[in-house]
């Protein structure tokens, strides 16, 4: 099996949004800022194959369905589909995907999903030979927002999924389409039932396997958010994602678990340190992957 980084479009976000209550003059040292107040963010994807015997994509980042008005009020920085462009610099066109993954259903993460935007035409899903496979309880989250995130879906989106007949929902560990190549583990403190793909590595030790690979998505976007305490303003709940992120470095860091981050512009995979004093950080770090295997 080999693993490619695959970038989408990129944003800018206002750098207090995406660093919740940690001031200014702490973030500013791990990320540049414009004039807007505005940090540069990947739409990184994870695409994995033969993964179970199929070609595997986790998640689809912003893509360019947006109208130009909102492409701007979100800093979506390219008008093309560069998800589209980046799989097929693979070797691997959008028909090509058997599974796409997603952690959950906010618009820089399933956006890519969709055709790009054309004035007049209505909302269109690529990926016709893909399962979609999403996790149960944030499904029921994304059919019926709270008003605090509900501007962070797409609303034709879970139509279109169902109408496709190739929806699966997880309500567990694993799945029907990736069998016991993918586990999930869930968190509830960024958004409800976000699911996190660990690709299951190579070496069993005790039971459990060590050196597989894991998609951060947003409970960690990129390796700033790595030191435990640093939160979004978009997290519904900052004390359970703190709490969440910590099980989940310690285990990580345990079986040797590499970590995948979708929104850092700088680094797609790292390994998980911890230093004398406790504080979580990251080492061997990639700026992308080119099929690399999965190796312990």
């Amino acid at each position: 099996m080999k693993l490619w980084s695959i970038l989408g479009n990129s944003q800018k976000l206002d750098g207090g949004a995406m660093f919740g209550n940690a001031p200014k003059a702490l973030w500013e040292r791990w990320a540049s800022v414009d004039d807007e107040n505005r940090i540069d963010l990947a739409c990184r994807a994870l695409l994995a194959s033969p993964l179970n015997g199929k070609t595997v994509l986790f998640e689809t980042g912003i893509g360019a369905f947006f109208e130009p008005k909102l492409r701007e009020r979100y800093g979506v920085q390219e008008p093309q589909h560069v998800l589209l462009e980046s799989l097929r610099a693979a070797g691997f066109e959008h028909e090509d995907i058997d599974v796409v993954v997603l952690s959950h259903l906010h618009f820089d993460h399933a956006g890519g999903l969709l055709a790009a935007w054309e004035e007049g035409a209505a909302a269109r899903l690529l990926f016709p030979n893909a399962t979609f496979v999403v996790g149960a309880q944030h499904w029921q989250r994304a059919r019926d927002p709270h008003p605090r995130d509900r501007a962070s879906f797409i609303a034709e989106l879970p139509g279109l999924l169902e109408a496709s007949g190739r929806l699966e929902l997880v309500d567990g560990d694993w799945s029907q389409a990736l069998g016991n190549s993918v586990r999930f583990h869930h968190s509830d403190g960024h958004t409800p039932g976000l699911m996190l793909a660990e690709i299951v590595g190579p070496e069993i030790v005790d039971g459990e396997a060590h050196g597989g690979v894991v998609f951060c998505a947003d409970l960690i976007p990129g390796r700033p958010w790595v030191h435990v305490p640093i939160t979004m303003g978009y997290d519904r709940n900052a004390e359970l994602l703190i709490d969440e992120k910590r099980v989940f470095l310690d285990d990580k860091l345990a079986r040797n678990v590499h970590l995948f981050f979708t929104h850092d512009p700088g680094c797609a995979l790292a390994q998980v340190t911890r230093d004398e004093k406790g504080r979580f950080g990251t080492t061997h770090e990639h700026a992308e992957l080119h099929a690399r295997a999965l190796v312990a």
